[in-house]
Order: structure tokens, then sequence, then C-alpha cells
């Protein structure tokens, strides 16, 4: 698996890559999930000309995994980590954290930080295998407490949320 920055061309797989992740939540009674539309062409143009999102490739095709990030508070906060469903379970999303991880290192950054539903067997239960730990509410950085405004803005507290951190 090669992971590398997203191109231009590759946004659109991006999305598609979205689509079919946001599937299985429909199995969890998460359908709003499942259907909610991936980011825009606009926002992941953001991320990569950034410099903040990475895609995973198998071999020479395209793009089966993405990450996009950003700084908050000191950390390198995880926006998305979505892997397609043909390629799960092969350490695609591990070997993403882990590279976003070493990008976080060497800006000198504290760690890395992601919200996530608390529920989802390949939410929170993955990230605290992988090392991530349950950020407490007097834990929450004023960028973190900010962005779970705009998630329950969309309505994702419909469904227990929480804030992890890996140093």
């Amino acid at each position: 698996m090669r992971i590398r920055p997203v191109t231009s061309d590759e946004l659109p797989v991006l999305q598609d890559i979205e689509r079919a992740a946001g599937a299985p939540f429909r199995d969890l009674g998460m359908a709003a999930v499942a259907d909610d539309e991936p980011p825009t062409l606009e926002a992941l143009e953001h991320y990569r000309r950034a410099g903040r999102a990475w895609a995973a490739r198998d071999g020479d095709g395209p793009p089966v995994a993405y990450l996009i990030c950003e700084p908050v508070d000191g950390a390198l906060h995880i926006e998305q980590v979505s892997v397609h469903p043909d390629a799960a379970r092969r350490g695609v999303g591990r070997a993403l954290l882990a590279h976003a991880a070493d990008r976080a290192r060497e800006e000198g950054l504290a760690g890395l930080t992601l919200t996530t539903f608390t529920e989802v067997p390949w939410n929170a239960p993955y990230y605290a295998r992988l090392g991530f730990r349950t950020l407490e509410e007097a834990e929450l950085t004023p960028g973190l407490r900010k962005i779970r405004a705009h998630e329950a803005e969309l309505g994702l507290d419909r469904w227990p949320r929480l804030c992890m951190r890996r140093d």
C-alpha cells in the first residue's frame, strides 16, 4: 500500500470512497450517515492545496482510502479517514493514521485528535485499539469544542459521539 498526496484529478474518487465507506452505517440504523453527501470537491481541494490530503493506493490503481486533516489547537485533527469496503481490514486506515502521525511530529504538533461515534465498531473501539483515548469534557480545547458544536448543528449528535486523542 502506497500513501501519497492526493492529486486534483483524484478528488471525485475520494467522494466515491466516502459514499462506499458510508454504506455500512445503514446496517446500524444510521441511514442519515449513510446518505450524507461526501465533502465537496471544493472542500477536498482546500485540503489538497494545504498539503493535508493523502490517499492510499494499492499498486498503480486508483486510491482505495483517504485521510484529510488540519491543525487544531496544537494537534493534527483528523477530519475524515475513509476506506473503501473492498480494501477494509487490510491495515489501510491504520497506515493512513500512522502517516498523519509522522506528519504531525515533523510539524511539531503534539498528537492526533478526531471526533467519532462511540458505538460504531469501526469508529471509537477501532481508534482505541490504535492508541487513541477518549477526551473528557474538561480536556476539550476551544477548537475541538467548535468542531463538536458544528457536528451537533449537522445532526450528528443523534448518535453518541466523542473526541479522542493520541499523543
